[in-house]
């Protein structure tokens, strides 16, 4: 069996962290406690984040309406056509 990269192990801790802040800003939200930082929820999903963020925005029906927020589908997109290129590459 083949070890998994440490590219691979980074892209899954980074989205399962993004999903999970996104869930806890949403609890928080509900509950009117401090919350995380939009700036640090878009951060996870600009740093390769983006499936787990958009995982959570559908999951815990959070920040769907915000403008800025409609972005990450695009982001993952992106991220998804630069690793399809580069896998590709070498």
């Amino acid at each position: 069996m083949a070890a998994i990269s440490w590219k691979a192990c980074y892209l899954i801790l980074v989205n399962v962290i993004a999903f999970a802040a996104f869930g806890i800003d949403k609890r928080r939200a509900v509950k009117h406690q401090y919350r995380i930082s939009e700036t640090t929820l878009l951060g996870l999903a600009l740093i390769g984040g983006s499936a787990g963020a958009l995982a959570g925005m559908h999951l815990f029906h959070h920040k769907t309406r915000k403008l800025l927020f409609r972005a990450i589908p695009v982001l993952l997109a992106v991220q998804a056509a630069v690793l399809l290129l580069l896998s590709c590459s070498g």
